[in-house]
């Protein structure tokens, strides 16, 4: 990738929602789900799906930040999923589905623990945010037929959706 765009790494329960969302915002230029925050390395999905692993499904997102930044990029992720349940978004329940900020700077961390500060604050949530703020690691690409899931399968699984 170019040195003019910048990653951010999220985790928010299935990937194939998020990422469906994720990719139609305008300033991302690509998307990747994979496993990040584990302990083994090269998760493949029959290892992490039991949720020993450590790994959490989670997208890598490619963005231009002079079309959007990392802080807007946030408040749609706090949009899109329910932060507030640990370990769990809809039928999906285990570590794997946990809700993460992964960042790849101490610009990216400052600016995550404001925006969670912020949707905190809000009033939004009901519930404490559970969303986890921790330095990426590497991030490990899934499997072909998880990429870009719900474009290949338009009714297939998922639980995210993009709340006011």
């Amino acid at each position: 990738m170019s040195e003019q765009y910048e990653t951010a790494t999220l985790a928010g329960g299935c990937f194939w929602g998020m990422e469906e969302i994720i990719r139609h915002i305008p300033g991302v230029v690509e998307t990747n789900v994979g496993y990040t925050g584990g302990t083994i390395p090269g998760p493949t999905y029959e290892k992490v799906k039991f949720g020993a692993t450590g790994h959490a499904e989670a997208v890598e997102i490619i963005f231009d930040p002079k079309k959007i930044q990392y802080r807007d990029i946030l408040h749609y992720f706090f949009r899109m999923h329910d932060p507030t349940t640990l370990n769990r978004q809809g039928n999906d329940v285990g570590t794997q589905y946990r809700s993460s900020i992964f960042y790849h700077s101490p610009a990216q961390k400052q600016i995550a623990e404001e925006v969670k500060n912020e949707v905190e604050q809000s009033g939004k949530w009901k519930k404490p945010i559970m969303t986890d703020i921790v330095p990426a690691g590497p991030f490990y690409k899934a499997e072909d037929y998880h990429q870009d899931y719900l474009q290949k399968h338009p009714q297939g699984y998922t639980c995210h959706w993009l709340r006011d």
